[in-house]
C-alpha cells in the first residue's frame, strides 16, 4: 500500500525584541499584529510500518550542513533532544534537504508560512510535503510529515541562535512537537532569509520522512521532555488548531510516544513546581483529540497556563499502552529563556 508523507502542520511566528508579535493571516514576520496565524492539516496514519528502513538515496552518515549555519543548528538541536530522551537519531537526507530548502524559500518569496504551496507562485515545487519530496526524488512509498516556521527579532543573532529558536518554537506546539519527535529517521532542513527593518527574517522548514518507522522498545512509551532536559521554552503562545482547554498561552507540552503499533491513552498527568504546587495537566490523545491530529501512538500532557523561565519542574504521567497500565518514573526538566 502506498504511504504518503502527510502535510501535518506549519507554524508561523515572529518575535519582537521584548515580546511576541506574530503574523496575521498566515503572513510572515513583517506583521505587527498580536496573536498568531498557523495552519494545520490532519496527518494520515503510516500503514504497516516496519522496524528497519531500506537504503534511501542521499542519506548521510554525518551532517554536511555548513559550519555555523542555521540548518546545522536545527539538525543538531533536533538530534540532541531526541537522543537525550531515547528517540532514534535522525540522519540528514540531501533529497529531503532540497525539498525543505525549496519550501523555506517559497515561504520567504511569498511572505507566507503554510504547509501547502500554490501552483504558479514564486518558487513552487509541489503542493504538499509529499509532493515536494517526490519532486526531488524521494521514494514514493515514504511516509512522514513536516513543519514550517518564520522568525524575526530586532536584534543581532547568530545563525545558530536562529536555528535553535526555530526548533524550540516547534517543540512548544501540542500538535507540532510530536511531529519533530516521530521515530522516523531521515530529515531534511531548509532555511531562507529575507530582510525586515534591517534584520534577517528567517523562514524554515523540516521534512521528516522514511520508508519505515523505528521501534522505540525497550522503554516505550518515551517522553519529551525527559529527565535532565534543559532550555526548553516554558511558554507557548499560539497554535492552530488551538490546543483544547486553553484560552491563552500554555506551558511546555510533555509528549508521550509509543511504537507505531501502539494505542496510548493518558489517565493522569501533573507538573510540580519548586514550591510544591501541583499543576494538573490537560491530557490529549488520539481518542479524545477533537482535531483528530494525534496518531494512536502519540499523546500529549500539557499545562493550560505558562510555566516560568529558568525553573525546574517535576513531571508525573500515567496511562495505558494497548490497554495495559503504565506509569513513567517521575522526572525533572528545566525551562530556559527561549522567547517562545
Amino acid at each position: 500500500m502506498k504511504k504518503k508523507i502527510s502535510a501535518l502542520t506549519a507554524l508561523s511566528f515572529a518575535a519582537a525584541a521584548l515580546g511576541l508579535a506574530a503574523c496575521g493571516g498566515g503572513g510572515g514576520g513583517g506583521s505587527s499584529s498580536t496573536g498568531a496565524a498557523t495552519s494545520a492539516s490532519a496527518p494520515s496514519s503510516a500503514s504497516s510500518p516496519t522496524s528497519a528502513s531500506s537504503p534511501v538515496t542521499g542519506t548521510q552518515s554525518t551532517p554536511q550542513y555548513a559550519a555555523n549555519s542555521a540548518q546545522l543548528a536545527m539538525f543538531n538541536q533536533v538530534n540532541a533532544y531526541r537522543q537525550q530522551c531515547g528517540f532514534p537519531a535522525v540522519q540528514e537526507n540531501t533529497v529531503l534537504d532540497q525539498a525543505a530548502q525549496a519550501h523555506a524559500m517559497w515561504e520567504g518569496l511569498n511572505n507566507a508560512v503554510a504547509d501547502n504551496e500554490t501552483a504558479g507562485q514564486q518558487g513552487f515545487t509541489g503542493v504538499t510535503y509529499f509532493d515536494r519530496a517526490a519532486h526531488f526524488g524521494f521514494p514514493s512509498d515514504a511516509f512522514g510529515g513536516g513543519v514550517s516556521a518564520a522568525y524575526w527579532t530586532a536584534a543581532a543573532l547568530s545563525e545558530t541562535q536562529y536555528g535553535q529558536t526555530l526548533v524550540n518554537s516547534w517543540l512548544t506546539g501540542v500538535y507540532h512537537a510530536p511531529i519533530v519527535l516521530t521515530p522516523i529517521t531521515k530529515m531534511g532542513v531548509g532555511e531562507y532569509e529575507t530582510s525586515l527593518n534591517g534584520f534577517p527574517a528567517a523562514w524554515a522548514s523540516l521534512t521528516i520522512a522514511d520508508t519505515s518507522i523505528q521501534q522505540l522498545t525497550p522503554g516505550a512509551p518515551l517522553t519529551f521532555p525527559c529527565q535532565g532536559v534543559t532550555g526548553v521554552a516554558g511558554t507557548a503562545h499560539t497554535e492552530t488548531p488551538t490546543p483544547p482547554n486553553t484560552t491563552g498561552p500554555w506551558g511546555t507540552p510533555v509528549v508521550v510516544m509509543g511504537n507505531a503499533t501502539d494505542t496510548l491513552v493518558l489517565t493522569s498527568g501533573t507538573i510540580t513546581d519548586p514550591s510544591g504546587k501541583v499543576i494538573n495537566l490537560q491530557l490529549l490523545y488520539s481518542a479524545n483529540d477533537p482535531n483528530k491530529l494525534l496518531q494512536p501512538y502519540q499523546a500529549v500532557a500539557y499545562p493550560a497556563t505558562p510555566l516560568a523561565a529558568n525553573t525546574t519542574y517535576t513531571v508525573n504521567v500515567s496511562g495505558t499502552q494497548n490497554g495495559k497500565p503504565f506509569t513513567k518514573p517521575p522526572f525533572t526538566f528545566t525551562t530556559g529563556n527561549s522567547p517562545w
